[in-house]
């Protein structure tokens, strides 16, 4: 569903941009701009997708230069494998296995060799950075983020389908949720389709780089994050 989603606001954007007028130079560029729409954060890497907002505010130096903020809020289910785990982990998980099954405790029929942990997450991602903007076109607004850095506060709560599960999940993590924060890098960009000086629509993509629960995942990990709303520009005019 929310993939049909994804490509219907993308298609109806690209489709919208083309149909307008492009030429002409924009002559008002407000000092400030505030964001606030839906967004996704897409971690393949973890078969995770999650749902939610993001919000931006910035400052404009320049006309061809933007410093901001930037907060996303997401939830999402994900799957962990046993191949995903450090080594370590693997190691004590299958040494679990075989000792539960050797006490009775686990049930030597179950299909370990398919073994996977569901679970639920809460993300939530805090930036700043520079945004270098395009205004050759009057109704149109082209930026690039070259870098950002931020942090990911993330919570993956997991959700036992069975009792097995549950006792193989419970000697990895000893409480009900995991919580990890970690600094990240990223760049992207998009642009803004503009009806008035104030008002505009903004449709955006990144890519970040992190290293979440790094204490029991072993690999590192690619988020795409794609937002679509509402920008409001304001303040005075700084074209020269």
């Amino acid at each position: 569903m929310f993939d049909k989603l994804r490509v219907s606001v993308i298609t109806l954007g690209i489709v919208f941009l083309l149909s307008l007028p492009l030429s002409g130079q924009q002559s008002y560029v407000s000092r400030f701009d505030a964001y606030g729409g839906y967004g996704f954060l897409d971690s393949p890497k973890v078969n995770l997708f999650e749902n939610g907002f993001a919000a931006q505010f910035g400052v404009r130096p320049t006309t061809w230069l933007s410093l901001g903020i930037d907060y996303t809020y997401a939830s999402g289910d994900l799957k962990i494998t046993p191949d995903q785990l450090l080594p370590a982990l693997q190691a004590q998980l299958q040494a679990g296995i075989a000792a539960g099954i050797g006490a009775g405790k686990l049930p030597p029929t179950y299909p370990y060799s398919t073994l996977y942990v569901p679970a639920h997450s809460r993300t939530q991602t805090f930036a700043a950075g520079p945004e270098l903007i395009y205004r050759h076109f009057q109704k149109v607004t082209l930026f690039v983020r070259p870098v950002y850095a931020g942090v990911i506060h993330e919570t993956a709560t997991p959700q036992p389908q069975d009792p097995v599960v549950a006792a193989l999940v419970a000697t990895l993590i000893p409480g009900a949720s995991k919580t990890d924060n970690v600094l990240f890098l990223g760049f992207g960009g998009g642009f803004d389709i503009l009806f008035s000086k104030h008002f505009a629509l903004r449709t955006q993509a990144d890519l970040v780089h992190d290293h979440l629960f790094n204490d029991l995942l072993k690999d590192a990990r690619w988020t795409v994050r794609f937002s679509c709303g509402p920008a409001f520009n304001f303040g005075k005019n700084i074209v020269k």
